[in-house]
């Protein structure tokens, strides 16, 4: 390799690297700051969750009433599949109750999938009751996610 091989070579690498680095910070900064939906209500945050999953494919999206719902705030299909999804807007990470809930509401419902999603994370017994009860944990990466693709964040 000649001399102006390896030049080029380092440039772009460093480039790479600088580019790497910036990202990382954006999204390091984005994290750091509280979204929207980090300051909604319980309510609201549901129905911001049920428009996010229409946008996202989702249909016959439908928000349960407030207080008897056992354990679901949202109903919704895909592709065929059914769920009954738990929506948890907290300022800690998610635990075992909000599974057991979607486990129950899921039953309730005869639904086919259960799911939790958050603007938090989950704990890790959640995580350990979810993988025993078959519900899948939706946390913030995916809302974040989410947000993103449909243009609400």
């Amino acid at each position: 390799m000649d001399t102006n091989t390896i030049i080029v070579i380092m440039i772009v690498c460093a480039a790479a690297m600088v580019g790497s680095a910036i990202l990382y910070l954006r999204h390091r900064a984005r994290r750091a700051r509280p979204e929207a939906f980090d300051l909604m209500e319980g309510h609201e945050f549901e129905y911001y969750c049920a428009e996010l999953l229409r946008k996202s494919g989702f249909q016959e999206v439908e928000v349960t009433k407030g207080s008897g719902d056992y354990g679901v705030d949202i109903l919704a299909s895909r592709d065929g599949v059914t769920y009954a999804i738990q929506c948890k807007c907290y300022t800690a990470p998610v635990g075992v109750k909000a599974v057991q809930e979607a486990y129950a509401g899921r039953d309730y419902y005869d639904r086919m999938v259960g799911a939790v999603l958050t603007n938090q994370y989950f704990t890790q017994p959640a995580v350990e009751a979810a993988g025993k009860l078959k519900i899948l944990l939706w946390d913030r990466g995916y809302l974040e996610d989410m947000a993103e693709e449909c243009g609400a964040l």
